[in-house]
């Protein structure tokens, strides 16, 4: 078994929060819960990482996806042992330890200033989070492996008032949207990327495209 993401959330903020209800199939979360994503591979040993970490703590499940290459779950709770605790639970069973995940790597990331309307609209017709609205500056992020996504998501709302538009983590890649002012892009986009920069773990080689 592969450990692809391990990755604590220690405060969700609002809207990483609501924009994670609203695209979860299992128990909602809510803001300044804490949260833990795994992602591991093959997917469908997912389904036991999910036992592991139900039957050890108290922790509700709010995202499991079970993808023929990648599973992903996500556990949140108030208590921020419960959710550490579900996290060493799973990696003792497992037998393996933070280093063994994968370290982020950042595979492309985008500001665009001065947003026009027709390229807000295709954007808005898809997006499950906030709307961007033309004039503003558009801010892309892309990361392997997926789950990392969302610290970076999280990690960006609490540098600056940006909104967050959409957010994909799971999968082969994960993609990040925020729109805002140029100032406060550059200020969460920064914050973002030093999130993922201070992740340890394995080498993550860029010709990995899966």
């Amino acid at each position: 078994m592969e450990l692809r993401t391990y990755s604590f959330i220690d405060i969700m903020q609002p809207q990483f929060a609501s924009y994670l209800a609203t695209v979860s199939r299992g128990y909602l979360p809510m803001t300044e819960q804490a949260s833990l994503f795994v992602e591991i591979a093959p997917g469908i040993e997912i389904n036991r990482v999910t036992d592991i970490a139900l039957k050890a703590t108290g922790v509700q499940p709010g995202v499991q996806v079970v993808e023929r290459a990648f599973g992903l779950l996500e556990v949140h709770s108030f208590d921020q042992g419960d959710v550490r605790q579900a996290g060493e639970a799973i990696l003792r069973n497992l037998e393996l330890d933070e280093s063994s995940r994968l370290r982020p790597r950042i595979v492309s990331t985008q500001i665009i200033t001065n947003i026009t309307d027709y390229q807000t609209m295709l954007i808005n017709r898809t997006r499950y989070g906030q709307m961007i609205l033309g004039g503003e500056t558009l801010y892309i992020l892309e990361v392997h492996p997926a789950g990392y996504a969302a610290l970076a998501a999280n990690e960006a709302e609490k540098a600056a008032p940006v909104n967050l538009v959409e957010l994909n983590f799971f999968g082969a890649f994960g993609r990040l949207y925020l729109g805002g002012t140029e100032a406060n892009i550059r200020e969460a986009a920064g914050a973002a990327l030093g999130a993922l920069e201070s992740i340890n773990g394995r080498e993550n080689p860029s010709k990995e495209n899966n």
